[in-house]
């Protein structure tokens, strides 16, 4: 892999600074979390949103899943594109564009005009959060890359307990447009971090045509890789809709869907964070088993939540394997096949948008004819259906020549 030069007897694939490197994944992670931020800014703000824009909830939802289909081909379209750019100034200049489509989606007068501003603005999100992870990678040595990559995943967690909250607060409190100008703010500010804190000359190497056949023949790599759509379905069936559940059936106040949301991001923090300190001990699919269970046990257990208290301890396991379930599949691509990481980053960041335009346009098609009743239901099937797989891609993985050993 090319990357910057590092002192004599550095270890292969890093920049041998690891001063650099202990900045630059602060940073890194920080831009993680304002792509966060950006990404779950319309479903925290998605009851003012309804209301200023005089559209449906399920059409309003549609804001999400239009994200996410860009998101989604975004990903591995652009990863082939920007193979030969330099981490720094491609990660600053992805924040600059983040900043700016944040920015000018809050000056929208209507539905129309923000939904195609909104869909250029997260072209961002599908370079930075794969290109990150991949920088990071080549930074450090083999057997400290779980860890790097799951530390800047922290980032999209830190987002769910500070962002998600503050947006649902902002949104209700003073309108939707001070959220995205808040977006705005701190994308400005990462890419000013990013710039300063990344070295100059990190370039994972790019890959060849072979290399994205390889991968997209492999069966053990795309199903890994289908893994992440599955969840990634099941889990915003119902949390594309879940700030208007929160006040339409349970009846909280502004203030309570804001603690809702922190809750269920400082649970994810703790389980990201668990997830970083022992992934390269109990391995990456043994723990993307036991944090999809976590999930589909909140959607089992979803219609027991019928008071604010309750849906606290419900919503807890879901919260839990949520974005460390994320981390810990693209560490266990990034492992698996290192010399294909890139690729497998990309696509693995692309499932999880994809798995995101599944379950908000599913369910928002469910929401027009049914209500938010058989939401957790469905959520659940996709859960089942990404725990059998990802059982299937373990097994099948260990066997002599596929090549995609297994980490644990």
């Amino acid at each position: 892999m090319t990357n910057a030069p590092g002192p004599a007897g550095a270890p292969a694939g890093t920049t041998g600074d690891g001063e650099a490197y202990a900045s630059a994944r602060w940073a890194l992670l920080f831009g993680n979390f304002t792509i966060g931020c950006g990404v779950m800014v319309v479903a925290g703000t998605l009851n003012d949103m309804v209301r200023s824009l005089s559209v449906s909830i399920a059409v309003g939802g549609q804001l999400i899943a239009a994200a996410a289909v860009v998101m989604a081909l975004g990903a591995p379209l652009l990863a082939a594109v920007v193979a030969g750019i330099d981490r720094r100034r491609l990660l600053t200049l992805s924040l600059v564009w983040y900043a700016l489509g944040h920015g000018l989606a809050a000056l929208m007068p209507n539905y129309a005009a923000l939904l195609p501003v909104r869909a250029l603005s997260v072209l961002a999100a599908a370079v930075f959060t794969p290109q990150a992870a991949a920088a990071i990678g080549v930074m450090v040595p083999p057997a400290q890359r779980g860890r790097a990559i799951t530390f800047v995943f922290l980032g999209w967690s830190v987002s769910s307990v500070l962002g998600m909250p503050v947006h649902a607060y902002i949104g209700e409190a003073f309108g939707w447009r001070y959220a995205f100008g808040l977006v705005a703010l701190l994308a400005t500010l990462s890419a000013v971090w990013v710039w300063r804190a990344m070295p100059d000359g990190v370039r994972p190497a790019a890959l060849s045509l072979a290399h994205w056949r390889q991968v997209f023949t492999h069966p053990v790599m795309m199903a890994t890789i289908a893994v992440t759509a599955l969840s990634g379905a099941g889990q915003f069936t119902l949390f594309s809709f879940i700030a208007p559940y929160y006040r339409q059936v349970l009846g909280a106040s502004p203030g309570e869907i804001s603690a809702m949301f922190f809750w269920y991001g400082g649970i994810g923090v703790l389980g990201n964070v668990m997830l970083s300190r022992h992934i390269d001990r109990i391995g990456a699919a043994r723990a993307v088993a036991w944090l999809l269970a976590c999930i589909a046990l909140t959607m089992l257990v979803w219609p027991l939540a019928t008071s604010l208290p309750l849906m606290v301890a419900v919503i807890t396991p879901w919260a839990l394997g949520c974005f460390a379930s994320n981390s810990a599949q693209q560490a266990r691509l990034s492992l698996a096949a290192p010399a294909l990481a890139p690729a497998l980053v990309a696509l693995n960041s692309s499932a999880i948008y994809l798995g995101q335009a599944l379950g908000a346009s599913g369910g928002g098609a469910i929401m027009a004819q049914a209500g938010f009743g058989p939401l957790h239901w469905v959520g659940l099937g996709w859960l089942l259906a990404a725990m059998a797989l990802s059982h299937w891609a373990a097994r099948r993985g260990r066997r002599p020549g596929m090549g995609f050993p297994e980490h644990g």
